[in-house]
């Protein structure tokens, strides 16, 4: 069995060998990633890892998709052998950690619980800053361990799902959340579960990128999802830009919606010792060390320089000063859903 796993990334080589570790421990068999405008030496090391028989890495250089560069990417990869002979396929995000529950918390043990898949929602959970203010080189999921309630009202993005998906051809192009042009002849036959297992129904196999709210998601897995990190890598990432909305400037509102500490959740440790071991196993390269070392020392110093600019010291004093945030009441959550789906409905008149 094939399991791909796509990647876009940008300034972000710091955070790869974890990545790319924790996803073979997982069961992933093969890597395809696509870097852009990179100043931190992540094509670099990319490319070492394509030496080294690891991914296969991919230079997004444009021109781009008026959608974005990650759509653009995808589009590329559409195109490719590598998507085409893999049985199952997963975009990712670099921050993005697949988190199975169940037997031997691979993919094997994910899909004899659920035989007759085609494809599988893999529910966010929201992990927070956890109060950690300076980056360290340690890996992300050590770091971060206090998340979201399972169950959770609002805000409504916290229910965004990645999906899992059979690779059989029913659909025919890959996107950010789900994949994307269905053969109106074949869809209906498609089996859709959440990531508790139940049936989902067929709005999820055309068009769906939320999961239901006010219920748990995550009982056979789960997506860890890190978007925060330490603040000072949080504004490494407003300097970076979104990967699907280039233009748009992150700030406190981003860092608000996400940073939920409530409950603290080790679920991913099941397979720390495996990818441990992967991680050390690759960075035995000389190579490949050093190119990790200097990203690492880069990040420190674009850090420096950054918070020598206004807007960048700016939102790093609003950080240090945003207590984490607090859940919203299942009756306040309903009276905001109420307001933006009246939004959403006029929007489409």
């Amino acid at each position: 069995m094939k399991a791909l796993a796509v990647l876009c990334v940008r300034n972000e080589a710091a955070f790869l060998i974890e990545w790319l570790a924790h996803h073979r421990a997982v069961g992933f068999t093969d890597f395809l990633v696509f870097s852009n405008d990179c100043q931190d030496g992540t094509d670099i090391l990319l490319d070492r890892l394509q030496d080294m028989g690891e991914v296969q890495h991919i230079r997004n250089d444009g021109p781009y998709d008026k959608r974005g560069i990650q759509f653009t990417a995808l589009k590329i990869a559409e195109k490719l052998p590598i998507v085409a002979e893999a049985d199952w396929i997963l975009p990712l995000d670099v921050d993005e950690f697949v988190n199975i529950k169940t037997g031997g918390h691979q993919l094997v043990d994910l899909f004899a619980a659920l035989p007759d898949a085609d494809a599988i929602a893999l529910t966010w959970r929201l992990f927070g800053n956890a109060g950690k203010v300076r980056y360290d080189d340690l890996p992300v999921t050590d770091q971060f361990r206090q998340a979201a309630p399972e169950v959770l009202f609002w805000p409504w993005r916290a229910s965004m799902f990645k999906t899992l998906y059979r690779n059989s051809g029913v659909y025919k192009k890959l996107g950010v959340h789900r994949p994307r042009s269905p053969d109106p002849d074949r869809v209906e036959d498609q089996n859709w579960f959440d990531g508790e297992g139940r049936a989902l129904d067929a709005k999820y196999k055309t068009k769906r990128i939320f999961s239901n709210f006010g219920r748990s998601n995550t009982a056979l897995v789960q997506l860890n999802h890190y978007p925060l990190g330490a603040m000072e890598s949080y504004v490494l990432k407003a300097d970076r830009g979104r990967a699907v909305h280039s233009s748009d400037l992150l700030g406190v509102d981003y860092w608000i919606e996400r940073n939920f500490n409530q409950e603290t959740d080790t679920s991913i440790d099941a397979l720390k010792p495996e990818r441990a071991a992967i991680a050390a196993g690759l960075m035995t390269d000389d190579t490949l060390a050093k190119l990790h070392a200097a990203a690492v020392n880069w990040r420190k110093a674009r850090f420096d320089a950054l918070m020598l600019q206004e807007p960048f010291r700016a939102l790093f004093g609003r950080l240090l000063m945003t207590p984490p945030s607090r859940l919203v009441p299942q009756k306040a959550a309903s009276f905001m859903m109420r307001y933006a789906n009246t939004a959403r409905k006029t929007a489409k008149n």
